[in-house]
């Protein structure tokens, strides 16, 4: 039997689970790991088309979504709108 590494981004392939997953990761997850999901989602949908569509080169944006990284707060804004996301506030209920 041969086991395999789960891979996130595999089930990454619409916009609504796209959607779930980063909202579940921003509710619940720290910086590193909204970093990391933010990666994966670029990963799922293309690293060439977040590249061509952000304006940032391909080695500039492996290093703002890798581990451990602190990409700026416009690098992670571009990504999103890139991705199709965008940034929603909602008040917090009791």
């Amino acid at each position: 039997m041969t086991t395999t590494k789960f891979e996130i981004a595999d089930y990454l392939d619409n916009k609504e689970m796209i959607a779930e997953y980063l909202s579940t990761v921003l509710e619940e997850g720290n910086n590193d790991e909204i970093v990391a999901a933010i990666g994966h989602i670029a990963k799922a949908i293309g690293m060439s088309k977040i590249v061509e569509e952000t304006g940032l080169s391909r080695p500039s944006l492996y290093k703002a979504l890798s581990d451990g990284a602190k990409p700026q707060f416009s690098t992670i804004l571009k990504v999103l709108r890139a991705v199709g996301g965008q940034v929603k506030i909602n008040p917090i209920t009791a």
